[in-house]
């Protein structure tokens, strides 16, 4: 870690005492701040507060008192924490910075970090890079963090300038960059989402440029070409653009041609060794792939981590095969362009479970892919019976209303046919009825488990 002195002595408010807070406070302490964190909600793990007092930093819990700001010089907010909170408003109207837990782990990291964002495929490109760049002599370890679960101030901390972090960024996590400069970064695509947050569609685009925001020409930004935004917004970067296209429109960066993965005309893999299935899946490869050779990766080692990688939890995540029917967790998918490309992996009928958090958009893209794959449906959450509707209008013949992931499970078992996919993809996030899409996920794997067992017995 760099021996950071910036913060010795200031006071510093934390806003949030979820994973990424917590690991800020106990990093700013360490750093030789005043810290408080704040919370509106009372903590659920007394234990945890106890270790953080005994620390020396202030827990204040159930409310948020706007005197908490003075005299401070910084608000560290947890990413999810809209704009509109009351003490990020009057932090902003204070002239306060107010930044997010991965601009603090890169102000103390020494080892580099390449940077993944993008509407969708950010959790599974950052796995395959990280899975990529192993073995690579450069590195002594390859640590993955940020948005993916872990976070990046907890592994700044330890790594070295002999390591990497491969870093998953949201635009939430993105929003408040001040210093933040990955040597490589990622664009996966751009497409409509969290304008419930942003406000704006041009504000979540401003929010995830911000990760080639600090890029010169000596760093790289790898882009989607083939995603209108995306290509776009890249127009804004200073850094070396590197590209790559699933649909073989470029000549130089990675490219799929003739049903094979390129990278500058070195042919890396065909696209049917992949493991895991969908056209999203050759876009996430070609990503990852893009990093792994420009830091030096062999291409033998590349494609064996393509061939040998099974997916991440809850992105079109293989379950089980059970008396012919096969199960996937996406419950990742909190968007419509997920959901979609996720239909379009597969070849079989697919019974879909679907609906979640209503953010008032159309599901009327879904219709050609609903039309083309699925055979049933099973929706809930709050968005039931617009998805429903939708359903309808696609012409798929069976619509049934449940209460959620859990209780669709073994109506689509009753509804399948041997050869069917039973697919959790919901395109919406889960927050009326889950608090993550993991919990919703974790449990849709129970109810898989449960099922198999009790038809078994």
């Amino acid at each position: 870690m760099k021996n950071v002195t910036d913060y010795a002595g200031q006071k510093i408010l934390v806003l949030g005492l979820g994973k990424s807070g917590v690991n800020a406070a106990r990093l700013l302490n360490r750093l030789g701040a005043k810290v408080t964190i704040n919370d509106l909600k009372k903590p659920a793990d007394e234990q945890l507060v106890g270790e953080l007092s005994s620390l020396g930093i202030q827990v204040v819990t159930g409310s948020h008192p706007l005197d908490l700001l003075e005299g401070c010089t910084l608000l560290v907010k947890n990413p999810g924490i809209p704009y509109s909170n009351p003490l990020v408003k009057r932090a902003l109207a204070l002239n306060l910075a107010v930044i997010t837990e991965p601009e603090l782990a890169y102000e103390v990291s020494e080892a580099p970090m390449i940077g993944v964002t993008g509407t969708n495929g950010k959790t599974t490109t950052t796995t395959l890079i990280s899975l990529m760049l192993k073995a690579l002599p450069k590195f002594q370890k390859v640590y993955k963090a940020g948005n993916i679960g872990i976070p990046v101030s907890l592994i700044a901390q330890k790594a070295s300038n002999d390591d990497v972090i491969v870093t998953e960024l949201s635009s939430f996590q993105l929003n408040g960059v001040t210093r933040l400069h990955p040597h490589i970064a990622v664009l996966t695509n751009i497409y409509e989402a969290h304008t419930d947050f942003h406000g704006t569609h041009e504000r979540y685009i401003q929010a995830k440029m911000n990760i080639t925001k600090n890029q010169t020409a000596d760093d790289y930004f790898v882009v989607n070409w083939d995603n209108h935004e995306a290509r776009k917004a890249s127009a804004n970067s200073q850094a070396t653009i590197v590209p790559f296209s699933p649909a073989d429109t470029i000549e130089q960066g990675a490219y799929l041609r003739q049903g094979k993965l390129y990278f500058q005309g070195e042919m890396i893999i065909a696209a049917d060794e992949i493991k895991i299935p969908g056209e999203h899946n050759v876009e996430n490869a070609l990503a990852a792939l893009t990093v792994a050779k420009l830091l030096g990766q062999s291409n033998e080692h590349i494609a064996a981590v393509l061939r040998t990688f099974s997916g991440v939890k809850h992105r079109t995540q293989y379950l089980t095969t059970y008396k012919e029917r096969i199960f996937y967790n996406d419950s990742k998918a909190t968007n419509i362009e997920a959901t979609e490309k996720a239909l379009e992996g597969f070849t079989q009928p697919v019974i879909l479970l679907a609906g979640g958090l209503d953010r008032h958009l159309s599901f009327e893209p879904l219709i050609p892919a609903l039309k083309k794959h699925v055979k049933a449906v099973l929706v809930f959450g709050e968005t039931a019976e617009q998805f429903a509707q939708t359903a309808k209008k696609a012409g798929v013949k069976e619509i049934i209303h449940t209460k959620d992931a859990v209780t669709a499970v073994p109506l689509a078992y009753e509804k399948s046919a041997p050869g069917d996919v039973i697919l959790l993809s919901p395109a919406c996030a889960s927050w009326d009825q889950w608090p993550t899409f993991e919990v919703r996920g974790d449990k849709y794997i129970e109810a898989v488990a449960k099922l198999t067992k009790a038809t078994e017995e």
